[in-house]
């Protein structure tokens, strides 16, 4: 190769920036910075209202289950004991709870009532449903509700199971 020139080969950086002054590349602009902080608002209170319509469903099953909790719980305490059990639904004051155990204060969204085999339905007073030492139940069907669903909770008269419909 006489005469020639030898042409330096590029990196691509270079080459990208070949005829610009040289800068220092590192940071974010504040419109980078405005955008990202914007879809970071955006998808929070998407969260947000996603969890606010959650919240009440959840609750409502947090209730029913801890109910057929304790009316399990009265079933294998009388049963343990030797003794009856008595679950206690103070449907005025809107609480329930295993009678000299403490009460548990209903949600006040959820509504809940009584179908007894011989009274029908009960919406006030005191309400028992009874676990003997023998196992089974004496007792009607708690009811819960709120504005979307409702639930039952019944105790098997001959054994004492709980089941939630």
């Amino acid at each position: 190769m006489a005469g020639g020139h030898i042409i330096p080969k590029m990196t691509w950086p270079t080459a990208i920036n070949a005829g610009t002054p040289a800068r220092n590349e590192r940071g974010f602009t504040l419109l980078e910075l405005i955008v990202v902080m914007v879809l970071m608002l955006l998808f929070l209170s998407l969260s947000a209202a996603m969890f606010a319509n959650t919240l009440p469903s959840s609750t409502f099953s947090a209730t029913v289950r801890e109910m057929a909790t304790a009316m399990r719980l009265a079933r294998s305490l009388a049963q343990l004991k030797g003794t009856s059990q008595v679950l206690v639904i103070d449907l005025d004051n809107h609480t329930f709870g295993i009678e000299k155990r403490g009460e548990k204060a209903l949600p006040e969204t959820v509504r809940v009532k009584v179908i007894d085999p011989i009274a029908g339905e009960i919406t006030t007073g005191r309400y028992q449903i009874i676990f003997p030492s023998t196992g089974g139940a004496e007792g009607g069907t708690v009811v819960l509700s709120n504005k979307n669903r409702t639930a039952q909770i019944s105790a098997d008269p001959v054994v004492g199971s709980v089941v939630i419909k």
